[in-house]
C-alpha cells in the first residue's frame, strides 16, 4: 500500500503537477488508511513563517488562523518543530504548554493531540508534516513508517517546486538591478488589475543615460541604472517596481486609497536626482515620469498605453517632471504615429521631393539662391507641404531619412542647373536636431555633394533657433564650426521666434540670419517691428552677417525692407516654392523677378538691371 502511494506521488511530481495538489493527494491517501488521523502540511517561508499548504480535513477557519504564524519555541507542535528541526509530539493539546495560545482553535474541532515532523531538504527546514489525533495519544510504530515516507515525498515535491520557482524568478529578474523584469511586470499588472480598478501605473524614463554612456562609458551607465533602481526601491514597494527596458522603469501603485501617484512621483523625482558616483564620475541623474490611473473600463493594456502617452508628452513638454494621463492626451501621439507611417510609405514609394523657394536680392531683383522645402505627393497626386506631416518630423529616424532624401534631391537638381548654365549662389537645406546628434553631419553633406561634382559652397545649412540653442553638450556648436570650416554657409532660421540673441552669435557664429516673418508682418506697426528689424540689420552688418527677411507677401513689405537696406528676402510676393523643373525654367527665363524689377526701375530710373533670358 505504501509503495502504491509512493508511486502515485512520485508520478505527480515527475509530471509537474502543482505542489499543493500533489501534497493534498498525499494527505487524502494517508487519511484514507487511518480513520482517526487528520493530516496537515505547512511550508516555512523566508521570513520563518508557517504557510498552509495542505490539510483536506481541516476547516478553513483553522487553516486561515494558523497561516502566517511565526515559527518559534512553544508555538504549537508545528511552529516548534520548524524552529528546532526535530519532531515534536504533543499527546494532549489541552494541557501541553506549547498549545496554550492555540488550543482554543484545535479543541472545538475535535483535535486532541498533534505530532509534527520537520520536512528537511538541502540542509534546511522546508516545512512540517503533522498528524492530528482525535483522542489524546502519541504515534504508533506503524505510523512512524508512514510519516517517514510522507516527509521524504514532501521534501522531494517541495524542493522540486522551489527549483522551478527559482528558475522562474531568475527568468523574471533583471540581472543588472535585481528588480523584476518585463515578464514579471506583465504577470503582476494582470494580477493587480483582476483585484479591481483602484490602482495606477507609473513609467519612469532616465533622461541622461545615453549621455553618461557616451561620456564616461557603459560601466558608468550600468552604475547609474543600478543606483536609480535602488533609489526606486527605497521609495516604492520593491515587489511593484520593475525594470522594463534599457532606461525605463515601472512602478505599479496597487491601491490608490493608500498611495497617491502624484505624491509618490514627487518623492521619486527628488530621490532620483540626488548626485551619484558612477564608476568614479559624479553624475546628476534625471528622470521623466508618466502615469495613468486605472478605471472600471480600462484594461491593463489600456492603462499601460495611457501611461506611455503621458510619458511621451512629459518627455516633450515637462522633462524631469511627472505628467498624469488625461483624456485626449493620446490624440497627438496617434496623429504622429499615422504621420510617421504616411511619410515612411512615401519615402519607400519615392513620393518625397524638394521644392525650391527663391531668395531675392532686394536691390536688383536677382535670384541669389533658394531655400529647399520638403514636399510630399499624396496617393491622389496632390502635393502637400511639410506642415501636413510635421508631426512625423518630430521622430528622429524620420527626420534623418527626410534630410538624406532632401540632400540627394538638392544635389541632383543643383548639378542639373549648373550644367545647363543656370546661375545661382547656393541652396539652403533645413536641418533638424536629429541630424546633428546622429554624428558626421558635415561629412555626409560634403560626400553627397561630391558624388555629383558640387563644391560645399553650393549649399547653406539652415538651423532653427531651437536646434541652435541646444548647445548643452556642444554637439551642435561643434558641428556648426565644422560646416563653416568645410565651406558650407550656416543660416540661423526663424530668428526672433525663440530665445536666441545676438550674444549667442559671439560664441557660435553663423553666416546668415533669416528674420522670421512675424517681424516682416509688423513692419508697418508704429515703433515695434520696424525698429527691431532695423536694429537687427545694423548689428548684423556690424558683425559681417548677411540677413534674409522671410515671409514677404506684400509689395509694401519689400519696399520697407529695401529702405532699411535689407539685402535679401523671400516670400510669396516673389514666388512660392516650386519643383526643380519649374525652378530651372524660372532661372532660364527670369534672372530677376520681373514685377519687382519693374517697381525698382520706376523708383530708380537710373538703376541698370540685368536683362532676362
Amino acid at each position: 500500500m505504501y509503495l502504491k502511494l509512493q508511486n502515485i506521488i512520485l508520478e505527480m511530481i515527475a509530471t509537474g503537477q502543482p505542489l499543493a495538489e500533489t501534497v493534498d493527494v498525499l494527505c487524502r491517501e494517508v487519511e484514507a488508511m487511518r480513520d482517526d488521523i487528520v493530516c496537515s502540511v505547512l511550508l516555512l517561508d523566508d521570513e520563518m513563517r508557517l504557510r498552509h499548504l495542505a490539510g483536506p480535513s481541516l476547516p478553513l477557519e483553522y487553516t486561515s488562523a494558523i497561516d502566517g504564524v511565526a515559527a518559534g519555541p512553544g508555538v504549537g507542535s508545528c511552529g516548534t518543530a520548524a524552529h528546532v528541526g526535530q519532531p515534536v509530539i504533543v499527546e494532549d493539546i489541552d494541557t501541553h504548554p506549547y498549545w496554550q495560545a492555540y488550543k482554543q482553535l484545535a479543541l472545538p474541532i475535535g483535535l486532541k493531540a498533534c505530532w509534527s515532523t520537520p520536512i528537511i531538504g538541502a540542509g534546511k527546514v522546508l516545512g512540517t508534516f503533522a498528524f492530528y489525533y482525535r483522542v489524546p495519544r502519541g504515534p504508533r510504530k506503524e505510523e512512524e513508517e508512514v510519516v517517514e515516507a510522507c516527509v521524504h515525498l514532501c521534501a522531494i515535491a517541495i524542493e522540486r517546486d522551489q527549483r522551478i520557482a527559482e528558475r522562474r524568478r531568475m527568468a523574471q529578474t533583471d540581472h543588472l538591478t535585481g528588480l523584476p523584469n518585463r515578464s514579471r511586470f506583465n504577470d503582476t499588472i494582470n494580477d493587480v488589475a483582476r483585484r479591481g480598478p483602484d490602482w495606477a501605473l507609473m513609467l519612469i524614463d532616465l533622461d541622461n543615460l545615453k549621455m553618461v554612456n557616451d561620456t564616461f562609458g557603459h560601466g558608468a551607465g550600468d552604475d547609474l541604472i543600478q543606483i536609480v533602481a535602488q533609489r526606486l526601491k527605497e521609495i516604492a514597494p520593491a515587489d511593484m517596481t520593475f525594470r522594463i527596458g534599457g532606461d525605463e522603469f515601472a512602478v505599479i501603485v496597487p491601491c490608490l486609497q493608500t498611495m497617491d501617484p502624484g505624491q509618490l512621483a514627487e518623492r521619486l523625482i527628488d530621490r532620483i536626482k540626488e548626485p551619484a558616483d558612477c564608476n568614479g564620475h559624479l553624475v546628476y541623474p534625471a528622470a521623466t515620469l508618466g502615469g495613468a490611473k486605472a478605471g472600471t473600463e480600462r484594461s491593463p493594456q489600456q492603462v499601460r498605453q495611457n501611461a506611455d502617452y503621458a510619458l511621451y508628452h512629459a518627455k516633450e513638454r515637462a522633462r524631469g517632471r511627472y505628467l498624469e494621463y488625461a483624456p485626449g492626451l493620446g490624440t497627438s501621439i496617434v496623429q504622429r504615429f499615422r504621420a510617421v507611417q504616411e511619410v515612411d510609405r512615401a519615402l519607400r514609394e519615392d513620393r518625397i521631393d524638394a521644392h525650391f523657394q527663391p531668395i531675392i536680392e532686394l536691390s536688383t531683383g536677382r535670384i541669389m539662391g533658394f531655400e529647399s522645402l520638403c514636399r510630399m505627393q499624396m496617393a491622389d497626386g496632390t502635393i502637400v507641404a511639410a506642415a501636413h506631416f510635421h508631426e512625423a518630423m518630430k521622430d528622429a529616424h524620420v527626420a534623418i531619412e527626410i534630410t538624406d532624401r532632401m540632400l540627394e534631391r538638392i544635389a541632383t537638381a543643383a548639378i542639373e542647373w549648373q550644367q545647363a548654365g543656370l546661375l545661382f549662389s547656393r541652396v539652403g537645406l533645413n536641418l533638424s536636431a536629429a541630424d546633428f546628434h546622429r554624428g558626421g553631419l558635415t561629412r555626409r553633406i560634403t560626400d553627397a555633394l561630391a558624388r555629383v561634382g558640387l563644391p560645399p559652397t553650393a549649399l547653406a545649412a539652415e538651423v532653427t533657433e531651437s536646434v541652435y540653442l541646444a548647445q548643452k553638450d556642444n554637439v551642435v556648436a561643434d558641428e556648426i564650426h565644422a560646416l563653416r570650416e568645410a565651406g558650407i554657409k550656416v543660416a540661423l532660421d526663424d530668428f526672433g521666434t525663440g530665445f536666441a540673441s545676438l550674444t549667442h552669435l559671439l560664441t557660435v557664429p553663423v553666416d546668415i540670419i533669416k528674420i522670421d516673418k512675424c517681424f516682416v508682418r509688423r513692419l508697418s506697426d508704429v515703433g515695434g517691428g520696424a525698429v527691431i528689424t532695423k536694429g537687427l540689420l545694423e548689428i548684423a552688418r556690424g558683425l559681417g552677417i548677411w540677413v534674409v527677411a522671410e515671409g514677404i507677401e506684400e509689395q509694401s513689405q519689400a519696399e520697407h525692407l529695401l529702405s532699411l537696406e535689407c539685402r535679401a528676402g523671400q516670400g510669396y510676393f516673389f514666388s512660392r516654392a516650386v519643383d526643380r523643373h519649374q525652378t530651372a525654367a524660372f532661372l532660364r527665363k527670369n534672372r530677376f523677378h520681373p514685377e519687382w524689377s519693374q517697381i525698382l526701375q520706376q523708383q530708380s530710373p537710373d538703376l541698370h538691371l540685368p536683362k532676362a533670358g
